[in-house]
């Protein structure tokens, strides 16, 4: 996955430094919704969201803005940095 279909974090591993290397810990999207602002956020099959917004010319995912688009995207590959940092689940799947 390319960084503009969301497949680098923000800044990338060249916006880090030396000193803190970025180690990635790739996460199947599982799913959609949208914010109370209305972006759109991936819900990563390790429990924790990520937006992945269209913002160009900053960040180019034209695929956020239809349904069909979106579901192309289910079992895409993202980075998840919360999964690096050990930061606890955004949600959890129905039982």
């Amino acid at each position: 996955m390319t960084p503009d279909e969301g497949g680098a974090p923000p800044g990338g591993p060249a916006a880090e430094s030396a000193a803190a290397p970025f180690h990635a810990v790739q996460r199947a999207i599982v799913g959609f919704h949208q914010d109370d602002a209305g972006d759109w956020v991936a819900e990563l099959e390790c429990g924790h969201n990520q937006h992945v917004r269209h913002d160009p010319p900053w960040t180019n995912r034209p695929w956020v803005l239809t349904e069909p688009s979106r579901s192309r995207k289910l079992g895409a590959i993202l980075n998840c940095r919360k999964c690096v940092q050990g930061a606890p689940r955004d949600w959890f799947a129905a039982s």
